[in-house]
């Protein structure tokens, strides 16, 4: 790992296990550890790196954002994990925040098709998204919010739901992992 990816790989690293373990037990991320994350993250860039580390803190809070933001408008995923996203753009810029969200993707669909076998009702998970890329755009957040807290609620959520903090944290350390083999930063 290069010396400039020390420090923010490291505060990535812990607020990713943060960020799963809750998930992971409760389906959710907090506000008490997105919002500061992203906030120190945009100082310790201003601070170390100047302008020019500031801004692309900046844009990989924007692409953090950005990319999860559909997911959510689609009703297919909760606000926490864009947040979440959006916070470790601030520490990692627009590049590894890019890698990040490929890598939590892919993991997101391993364990996806996982739950598809495991389950062994392969149609129903494969109609669900289906009918997410084929519903119109929602009027609103809040219609996407409903969804996500209706698929939370059911009592089968273990079977149906990604927790995907921890497919980020999955990604966090395959990341590093390649960061640590290539030097890259």
């Amino acid at each position: 790992m290069s010396p400039s990816l020390l420090i923010p790989g490291t505060v990535v690293l812990i607020a990713a296990l943060v960020a799963a373990l809750t998930d992971v037990l409760r389906f959710r991320v907090s506000n008490l550890l997105t919002l500061p994350l992203l906030a120190a993250g945009l100082i310790y860039h201003g601070l170390v790196g100047g302008l020019p580390a500031l801004a692309g803190s900046l844009l990989g809070v924007l692409l953090g954002f950005g990319v999860l933001f559909v997911f959510y408008r689609l009703g297919g995923m909760g606000f926490g994990d864009v947040k979440l996203l959006a916070a470790m753009g601030a520490w990692l810029g627009i590049l590894l925040t890019f890698y990040l969200f490929l890598a939590s993707s892919l993991a997101a669909g391993v364990y996806a098709v996982v739950l598809i076998v495991l389950n062994a009702r392969a149609g129903r998970p494969w109609r669900n998204l289906n009918n997410v890329w084929r519903r119109p755009a929602p009027g609103g957040h809040a219609e996407a919010d409903d969804r996500v807290v209706a698929e939370l609620n059911r009592p089968d959520r273990r079977r149906r739901v990604i927790p995907f903090a921890a497919m980020i944290a999955v990604g966090v350390v395959a990341l590093l992992a390649w960061s640590l083999v290539t030097g890259l930063p």
